[in-house]
């Protein structure tokens, strides 16, 4: 039975899923503790020694990256939250099912975009 006609996913297939996602899980979680490592390192980055004007140029920098960083984190446990909640969809045996239109979503989007909930029709009908 092709995809156009299935109903969802087997249970094979929603197998699979779940390798794929729980292996993007634990690169993100990993990539997640990195910027947080990150972030606490980044305090006396060793310019206490050198010319005012540099510090403050110094320190403007500090803030721009702190900050980047800081929504780089906000992205990354965001990403994980979707994630895990792909892991439910699969538990209910609904992943994959477009919200919108009811039909199941492209495997290969889902192998690309695996928290996707809206089918690329629905989506470009935004």
């Amino acid at each position: 039975m092709d995809d156009e006609n299935k109903l969802r996913y087997s249970d094979s297939e929603l197998a699979d899923f779940r390798l794929l996602i729980e292996g993007k899980i634990a690169k993100a979680e990993n990539d997640l503790h990195v910027l947080r490592e990150q972030f606490a390192n980044d305090e006396g980055n060793g310019t206490n020694d050198t010319a005012p004007i540099f510090k403050s140029f110094e320190e403007g920098s500090e803030t721009m990256s702190k900050e980047a960083n800081a929504q780089l984190a906000a992205r990354q446990e965001k990403f994980i939250r979707d994630l895990k909640a792909a892991l439910t969809r699969i538990e209910n045996k609904t992943f994959g099912i477009c919200r919108v239109t009811g039909k199941l979503i492209s495997q290969e989007r889902l192998r690309l975009v695996p928290h996707a909930t809206l089918s690329i029709e629905a989506k470009n009908k935004q």
